[in-house]
């Protein structure tokens, strides 16, 4: 489980994209808070921080062509098998949304990327 760096959304492709729309997902739902080694920096953030990142991922499928249920693009949503989210605060937006998201992150997204057979340039 990953969340690609930000940058590499709009170039990832169509396997990487579906597949992070649904790692996010799962992080939203029973996965929020859920020791990962490659996402835990994403637990201390306010969850408000997922949903924004999702909704990069959700535009990004929209770009191209997919439709993402209606229902993730409520920040309380978190699946059909758990109750909403009580109240969350809202946070303006940043970039990069999580500060993680740095340079040498994104080495590290585009030599994973590598190691599956897919070549991006950097952005």
């Amino acid at each position: 489980m990953r969340l690609w760096h930000e940058a590499l959304i709009p170039l990832l492709p169509r396997q990487q994209l579906l597949g992070q729309h649904r790692e996010v997902a799962a992080l939203r739902g029973k996965g929020w808070g859920k020791k990962h080694a490659t996402v835990d920096y994403a637990f201390v953030h306010p969850y408000y921080k997922l949903y924004q990142f999702h909704l990069l991922v959700m535009e990004e499928m929209k770009r191209r062509g997919y439709a993402p249920d209606s229902l993730w693009y409520d920040p309380l949503y978190r699946g059909k098998k758990l109750p909403p989210m009580s109240g969350i605060e809202t946070l303006p937006t940043t970039r990069p949304l999580y500060p993680e998201h740095d340079e040498s992150y994104l080495e590290e997204c585009l030599s994973n990327l590598a190691q599956k057979g897919v070549y991006l340039s950097k952005p």
